[in-house]
Parts: C-alpha cells; structure tokens; sequence
C-alpha cells in the first residue's frame, strides 16, 4: 500500500525508468536484428553474384513491391549488404559495438576504415560520444585513431595522478589536436586564435572530447599584487578535474611549463574542492620536440601534458547543425552532476 506522496511519487518514477530502459533495449535489439537480416541477404546477394547486377536490381525490384513500407530496399543499399556480409562472414558473432550502431554507421565505418581493429575502436568512440554519422566521418578524416591512440604523448601523468586518472588522462589526449578554424590570418597571435576558438565552441569540445564542460577563456587568477589569465579553463566531468589549457602560438619553449604549473597551482588553491581530483595542465604548442619536454618535465609536481596542435579551415555546417548547443552541453552537465 502507498501511504505517502512521496512513496507515490517514487513508484511512478520507478515505472518511468522501467518503460525507459525498455524502450531502449527494443530499439537497441530492433537495430541488432536489422544488421542481421542485412547480413543474411547479403549472404544470399553474394551466392548469386554470377548473376551480375540484374540479380540486385530485379530483387529490389520483387522486395519494394512485397514491403512497400520498408526503407533501404534500393538497389544500391543491397549492394552495401553484400560488402557488409564480405567484410564480417569470417566471424561468428558481429562485435558488441558494431552491433550497437545502426547501419548508417556501419556501413560508413567500412567504406572509411579498412583495419578492422581501428573500425571497432571508432565504434566504441560513437557510443561514448553519441557521434552522428557525419561526426563520425570528420573523426575518421582527421585520423583521430592515431592522433589519440597510436602517437607520442608526452606528459608526467603517471608520476603525478593515480593510475585510474592517469589512463584517462592520457586516453584523453591527441597529438596533433586539430582546430578548425575560421577568418584566421597566417601571422595570427594566439589572442586571434583563441577569440575564432570561442567562436566555434562546439568544434571546440568536439575536438577536445567526452566529459569536457567550458569554464572561461582568460580565466583571471588574482594574489594580492597581480592578476594572471588563464588561456582556457574547462572541467572534465569523466576525470573530475580542472584543465588547464595554455596554447601557444610558438614552437615548444621550456620556460612555457613554469608558467603553466604555476597556474594549475593557482587553480588548485582558488577553485579545487577536495572532491576534485588533482588539476590537470595541458600545454599546446606549434611544434615541441621529445627531449626538451621530458627534460622540462622533470622536478614539476604537478601534472602537465605537452600537445602539438594544428589549424584547419572551419568545420562544415553540417557537422556544426548535428553538434549539441552549448546549452545541450550544459544542461547534459547539469544532469550529471545532480
């Protein structure tokens, strides 16, 4: 019996959360059944390729007439079933993130990624992230595989910050980052660069991935006599932590990380609370070469993380209209956060 509003209340919410997670598994094991079915007329489409492509064009033909109402009948999406059966009859059992994706995406990530190592990795990253099929792309153009998992990062993260931390915040690193960027000049200062950064806030967290939340720009750290300002300052929701981002407009100077540890210092006595995990710094320069940053590096406390970055022309409309608002993005926080 419900003696209280309140235990109403939680009934109903807990029928809500039910219904909820039901309506996620149905569309999630409806999508797994649809990429198995394409798998098995590929599999048919195949078997009868001797027939050319009269077989294709004359099936689509015979299922668009039966199922008049179905979509991805088309002679050229057949096709694709074909390759897709091609690309996995080797396995038993389609990978868990493949089959989480829908087929649009799917397909893309065959016809853009050959490794089949680097295609599943794509795929977790789309799950994480919730990319649209045109995100997706841009990710797979820019080589965000190998500028996030297969370069050089060059950090002291697993001297300063506890191994869980460590991993992610090295995981959350890209060398080159890559900034699309509009009305840029080639002798631009950094005050240029980051004003078009802010600009395309959305671009901006695109590229600097899951978890982080914008703070300021010229963040001002004040002491009794001075005032500093920090470059960027975002919070990451998955490290639960501080960034501090410093970019540069130069080549790698060694006299760059004494300043940036002297802000995350400064973050960490004005900002941090103890449920924060230690502040992060992340220095972005135009080029840098490994020893000068290792040896930079050595005898600092806090945990920095050296970057290369590059500037490209600004990302495509279509990508931006997929991209959540910067009010999406915070209300996600928010969410999160309760």
């Amino acid at each position: 019996m419900i003696e209280t509003i309140s235990d109403f209340k939680n009934v109903i919410e807990n029928i809500k959360s039910d219904i909820k997670n039901t309506r996620f598994k149905i569309i999630e094991n409806a999508n797994k059944e649809l990429l198995y079915l394409y798998f098995r007329l590929g599999k048919i489409i195949d078997e009868n390729s001797k027939y050319g492509n009269n077989f294709i064009k004359e099936l689509s033909i015979e299922l668009k007439l039966e199922f008049q109402n179905m979509k991805g009948l088309s002679p050229r999406n057949l096709s694709r079933m074909r390759v897709f059966y091609k690309e996995y009859k080797d396995i038993s059992i389609l990978p868990v993130p493949l089959a989480k994706l829908p087929w649009t995406h799917n397909y893309t990530l065959i016809e853009k990624e050959k490794n089949r190592e680097k295609r599943i990795w794509y795929a977790e990253k789309c799950l994480e992230n919730g990319w649209s099929q045109t995100v997706l792309i841009h990710q797979i153009d820019s080589n965000l595989y190998q500028r996030q998992k297969e370069n050089i990062k060059l950090s002291n993260f697993e001297d300063k910050i506890p191994l869980i931390q460590n991993e992610m915040a090295k995981d959350m690193m890209k060398d080159p980052y890559i900034f699309e960027l509009s009305n840029l000049k080639d002798n631009a200062i950094e005050k240029d660069i980051e004003e078009s950064m802010l600009e395309r806030i959305k671009n901006l967290l695109l590229e600097f991935g899951k978890g982080f939340s914008f703070v300021g720009n010229q963040y001002k750290i004040s002491t009794n006599n001075n005032e500093y300002y920090i470059d960027l300052l975002f919070y990451n929701l998955d490290l639960r932590c501080y960034v501090v981002v410093e970019l540069k407009n130069t080549n790698f100077k060694p006299e760059y990380i004494g300043q940036l540890n002297f802000y995350i210092t400064a973050v960490n006595k004005t900002l941090r609370k103890e449920c924060d995990n230690e502040t992060i710094g992340l220095l972005l320069c135009k080029e840098k070469d490994k020893i000068s940053v290792e040896w930079a590096l050595e005898g600092i406390n806090n945990p920095i993380g050296v970057s290369s970055y590059k500037i490209e022309k600004y990302i495509s409309k279509d990508i931006l209209e997929k991209l959540p608002t910067e009010e999406d993005i915070n209300l996600h926080i928010d969410v999160k956060t309760k």
